[in-house]
């Protein structure tokens, strides 16, 4: 029983609650609308010349339009047969007036607004007191929550924003200290090969003051040039030509000459692979075949990596290679095939010949000298 008059009575109380916020709504509603000023005449010429109405329900776009249009009709550059300049003066006064009314309303319906909300929390339930959003916020509670949350998001970017410029800071600080650090290796390596330089001039010096330097062959000679080029600088050519001489050679030269001794390997390799099986080929010849063709691909992609780093160091554009294609060797190969195949029967017929030639002169000799024996043992038993 006294659980039912328990509530009963609160009940009443949250609907006497309810009664009291919304008499309170009502008077700060009445008061805020008394409390806003009546249009000015010169307003509402303003309002009469953008052809608006005059009780202030048109929106900024809407205001924005009217101008637009009123500025179409009047503007002096517009080209219009109604083109005015003093008449587009009072519309771009009037236009200014309008907005100017527009967001002084705006001003007072916040301000009423947090009037209405601060003499509400007086009469408001007691958990609605700590809804405080940290003082932030503006409007009614479901308002002032949307406001609070978007607060807390921009707080969450600009904190996360503040942590990757404190963290580019300090990548920059490591950067620097590594740059530094190269900078003083770099230095160091400097420092020791100028003194070796200093140490092989000095080394040169103490030879040339022993007289090392006198009993070479071509001493006080000059340098042969190279005759085929007269028109390159001599220097440049002396200096190839000892590095020449000293075994000396491009990183490119080395690199192309590995790409002509692999591209022979595998051409050769795919000759005899396919010169070994028939014509036509059995499914088992196929497969090996198809084998071969496989392993010879994965070689052709290492190979054509190397023809890429060949035509990034070759100096002359002309030289530059292309890629080597599997289908292209295949069908080189098989063209070829046929005619070793004949190369491969001739060469075998030849050495069949010079066998049996061969064999005749041993046969000869065998038969010689077994007359010759013959011929001996019977003058032997005739005397």
């Amino acid at each position: 029983m006294s659980c039912a008059l328990q509530l009963v009575i609160l009940r009443s109380n949250v609907c006497h609650v309810n009664s009291l916020l919304s008499l309170a709504r009502q008077t700060l509603h009445r008061r805020a609308l008394s409390s806003f000023p009546k249009l000015s005449r010169s307003l509402k010429e303003s309002y009469r010349l953008l052809q608006l109405p005059e009780e202030g329900s048109s929106t900024p776009a809407e205001v924005k339009e009217a101008y637009l249009r009123m500025a179409k009709l009047y503007h002096p550059d517009s080209g219009a047969a109604t083109a005015d300049s003093a008449l587009f003066a009072r519309v771009e006064e009037a236009y200014r007036a309008v907005l100017a009314h527009h967001s002084q309303s705006r001003n007072r319906r916040a301000a009423a607004e947090v009037e209405e909300e601060d003499n509400l929390k007086g009469v408001a339930p007691q958990h609605r007191h700590y809804l405080s959003y940290e003082g932030l916020g503006a409007g009614t509670l479901s308002q002032r929550e949307r406001q609070y949350r978007q607060f807390r998001v921009d707080r969450a970017v600009e904190q996360v924003l503040d942590y990757r410029q404190r963290e580019f800071e300090r990548a920059a600080a490591s950067e620097g200290a590594m740059v530094e650090r190269d900078m003083r290796q770099r230095s160091r390596k400097i420092k020791i090969t100028q003194a070796v330089e200093r140490l092989v001039e000095d080394l040169i010096q103490e030879s040339m003051a022993r007289g090392d330097f006198q009993n070479l062959s071509g001493a006080g000679k000059p340098l042969n040039k190279f005759e085929h080029n007269p028109y390159s600088d001599p220097m440049t050519h002396n200096l190839n030509r000892i590095l020449i001489d000293n075994g000396y050679q491009p990183p490119w030269i080395i690199t192309q000459r590995e790409i002509r001794e692999t591209t022979e390997l595998l051409r050769t390799k795919l000759l005899k692979g396919r010169t070994r099986l028939g014509e036509p080929m059995t499914p088992r010849e196929s497969s090996q075949w198809k084998q071969l063709c496989n392993s010879v691909g994965g070689e052709l992609v290492k190979l054509n990596k190397m023809v890429d780093n060949f035509n990034l160091i070759v100096p002359m554009l002309s030289s530059q290679m292309v890629h080597f294609s599997l289908e292209r060797e295949i069908k080189r190969a098989e063209k070829r095939a046929h005619k070793h195949r004949h190369e491969i029967e001739k060469e075998r017929q030849i050495e069949i010949e010079k066998s049996k030639e061969e064999n005749l002169r041993l046969n000869a000799s065998q038969r010689k000298s077994l007359l010759s024996w013959i011929q001996n043992l019977l003058l032997r038993g005739s005397k």
